[in-house]
């Protein structure tokens, strides 16, 4: 009986300290994604979440917020939302990070925000970055990418007018989009079709545009991790400082 009450205790022990190792593994690895981003350049970035995406979205508001924490300082953050015919802003450019961290919100996830076409908002973005300004100018757009204010012709992916005018606003004012996608509560979550014609949207308004669009598969959601891991190893490759 006596080594049968030490054997126990010496596995609750050995337990206990397992799950100490990993909680401390992970504070370690969220520390190294923080600072991971500190030997680029400063940047000005826009962040633009589009506010129809499905309401699994508000669940990456936290990795988000680690995200535009985790930029050099000296960088400026605007963040907006693209709702119904309008770009709502809810932080404009400020050098506080903490301070633009905590303007997000989670979508609404609603048809009654649906924005249609998400670009009008992305140009009306563009023109608030200082054209005189010495940071490198980037925006992250997330969004389905789906462009259905002319109706929905598949098509036409990648092709409209509004896809058009965003990449040559962008590369007048020579801001780079990244885009992550998310499927919206209006037909990308329910047809992949228009995921696929929404993704080949922002492939090329980040291809064209000096970013990067990043996406897994045409169904479902899962999380934003890997889209932030990926960014993250681009941003240093792109806007790495001079040694």
């Amino acid at each position: 009986m006596y080594y049968r009450k030490v054997l126990i205790f010496a596995v609750a022990f050995l337990v206990a300290f397992g799950a100490v190792g990993v909680a401390s593994a992970k504070v370690n690895v969220n520390k190294e994604e923080q600072h991971s981003l500190q030997s680029i350049e400063p940047l000005n970035l826009a962040v633009l979440i589009q506010d129809d995406l499905v309401s699994q979205v508000g669940n990456e508001i936290g990795v988000t917020k680690d995200f535009i924490r985790s930029l050099p300082e000296g960088s400026q953050v605007m963040v907006g939302y693209i709702t119904t015919g309008t770009l709502q802003v809810r932080q404009p450019f400020t050098t506080d990070l903490e301070k633009a961290a905590k303007s997000l919100r989670i979508p609404l996830a609603s048809r009654g925000t649906s924005a249609f076409n998400p670009y009008v908002e992305v140009i009306e973005a563009l023109r608030k970055f200082d054209s005189n300004g010495m940071n490198a100018n980037a925006v992250l757009l997330i969004s389905d990418g789906l462009d259905t204010s002319r109706g929905f012709d598949s098509t036409a992916a990648g092709q409209t007018l509004d896809i058009e005018r965003t990449i040559a606003e962008a590369n007048k004012r020579h801001v780079s989009i990244f885009s992550f996608y998310a499927p919206s509560v209006g037909l990308t979550s329910r047809s992949q079709l228009a995921a696929s014609y929404g993704q080949s949207s922002l492939n090329r308004v980040s291809n064209e545009t000096g970013g990067r669009a990043f996406f897994q598969g045409t169904t479902g959601f899962v999380t934003f991790d890997s889209y932030f891991s990926r960014l993250r190893d681009t941003l240093n490759r792109q806007y790495a400082r001079a040694r």
